[in-house]
């Protein structure tokens, strides 16, 4: 009889905990919702509406981040996908292209994410706007892109930028210059969502103004925001108005992710005649993607298992390039009716990413995002297309502007192909230190982009320049010590080569 008293305080104190813990849950939600209200009266009746809309989302997205509690996934369900589930991509180009190409391609719309800041890279502004090639930005080279397609195929494929409060204005400005492009332009924003205190869990703004003081008190939730964001625009409505049947999304600042025709012929015109919903192109994993999403079957669906979602114990094996061979490059294909279908059911469900921040001042807050690509299980007939590396090329730092701006690459039509020259198909390692990691340091460091196509890899860490036509191959390593500066000469050859120490060179 002692066991069972033991068992049912046990049992007692657990329910308790778990009303009690409701009870706290409940005032939570009621103080956030107050707190709201508060901001939500400062607004003028210009900015109700959107404003509204925004509280609105975030309050659903809060109550979900109050249920849920630890990683998200049962790692004993994890199941490797299907064998038909992810497709090789030269089985999807084997089947050649239809006749009636441009029939297809005008059904689609791109939509690039362009919500990101070049603060990363120690610019201000749009990401999207820093320049990457003989003085083209990411925009330019897009613009180019879809350009050149509706020229060759005499179609009307739209290019769509999310952009957030942080990239609207400055873009917008931008776009004036392609008044006169061949291709139409439309933008939309993502939401904008307060910053909570990490202790009190209470949003930081006082109002909704966005300027000056206030900027640190909001922030746009991921990129999971598109479907909501997209759908509340007007936007999809209208697309699909105009006989638009599936949109092409990808990161700004991803410079491989073009439209490509074959998988677009495939999402059309089924082997199966069963169309894809929605279809993500994955790349295999290289010891430098560790840390990428990958696609997993749970559950009987195709699921994104992203790093974040992990039990900490099965970390290690989630970056083992053996067990999951291959990563999301966030490329991803997905059918318009679909978006409409879900968005009004509000059955799309992706999975809430707690990013903590701290703020100049030393306040630790929290945001909360979604990510796009976890929506995947929501649609119906899933699919991965193991593409090759070469549709993943984003740039990040200084380091794969480095590449992207070599004789790597060659550019065409506002794409760029690895050049022809280079006598294998992998990209260098290239890793440069905290002097190169703002653009502008970068690129007076920087008298002409060296010659790279028999590189492997390259460090360079220190004080270091570079003079005009180098040429660098195998490995090489330079390394200016504290209070030393190394300048390599115009017209060197390093090939696998240490340098260190102090080289100065004194023009004559």
């Amino acid at each position: 009889s002692f066991l069972f008293i033991q068992d049912f305080s046990k049992a007692m104190s657990q329910a308790g905990s778990s009303q009690f813990q409701e009870v706290i849950r409940q005032e939570l939600e009621y103080s956030m919702k107050v707190e709201l209200d508060k901001i939500l009266a400062t607004a003028h009746s210009n900015e109700i509406e959107h404003t509204k809309k925004d509280l609105e989302g975030f309050k659903k997205l809060f109550h979900r981040f109050l249920q849920e509690k630890g990683p998200s996934v049962d790692w004993g369900k994890i199941q490797r996908p299907p064998e038909d589930s992810i497709q090789p991509y030269e089985k999807i180009k084997a089947r050649g292209l239809p006749d009636n190409i441009a029939s297809v391609l005008n059904k689609l719309v791109v939509v690039k994410l362009n919500g990101g800041l070049g603060t990363s890279m120690g610019c201000k502004g749009p990401k999207s706007l820093i320049g990457v090639r003989n003085e083209n930005t990411f925009l330019d080279l897009t613009v180019q892109q879809i350009e050149h397609l509706n020229k060759s195929y005499n179609t009307d494929v739209p290019l769509v930028l999310m952009n957030s409060f942080n990239t609207d204005d400055d873009t917008k400005k931008i776009l004036q210059k392609y008044s006169h492009s061949r291709v139409k332009i439309y933008t939309f924003n993502q939401s904008r969502y307060p910053r909570i205190n990490k202790e009190t869990l209470l949003p930081i703004a006082k109002d909704v103004s966005y300027s000056g003081e206030n900027t640190e008190c909001w922030y746009p939730p991921g990129h999971g925001d598109i479907y909501a964001s997209f759908y509340n625009s007007g936007l999809l409505d209208n697309l699909i108005a105009e006989g638009k049947e599936y949109i092409f999304v990808s990161n700004i600042d991803n410079l491989g992710a073009t439209v490509d025709l074959y998988i677009l012929n495939h999402l059309m015109n089924p082997p199966n005649g069963k169309r894809c919903e929605f279809v993500m192109e994955v790349t295999n994993k290289t010891r430098a993607d560790v840390k990428g999403g990958t696609l997993t079957q749970y559950e009987n669906k195709l699921r994104l298992v992203e790093i974040a979602q992990v039990p900490k114990a099965h970390v290690d094996e989630f970056k083992s390039v053996s067990k999951f061979k291959i990563f999301n490059t966030n490329n991803l294909w997905i059918a318009l009716s679909a978006i409409k279908r879900l968005q009004e059911k509000n059955a799309i469900d992706m999975e809430i990413i707690v990013n903590p921040k701290t703020l100049d001042g030393g306040l630790n807050v929290i945001q909360l995002e979604t990510a796009v690509g976890a929506a995947i299980k929501s649609f119906e007939n899933s699919l991965g297309i193991n593409v090759p590396r070469s549709r993943f090329l984003p740039v990040k730092t200084t380091s794969d502007l480095l590449l992207v701006m070599s004789n790597l690459y060659s550019l065409n039509a506002g794409s760029l192909t690895m050049s022809e020259k280079r006598e294998f198909p992998t990209v260098p390692l290239v890793k440069l230190g905290s002097s190169f990691t703002k653009v502008q340091d970068y690129l007076r460091r920087f008298e002409s982009i060296p010659d790279m196509l028999e590189l492997d890899h390259l460090t360079v860490s220190g004080d270091v320049t570079f003079g005009k036509n180098v040429s660098l191959k195998g490995t090489v390593i330079i390394i200016a010590n504290h209070g030393d500066r190394i300048d390599i000469p115009a017209g060197a050859l390093l090939e696998n080569k240490i340098v260190s120490g102090n080289l100065r060179i004194l023009d004559h």
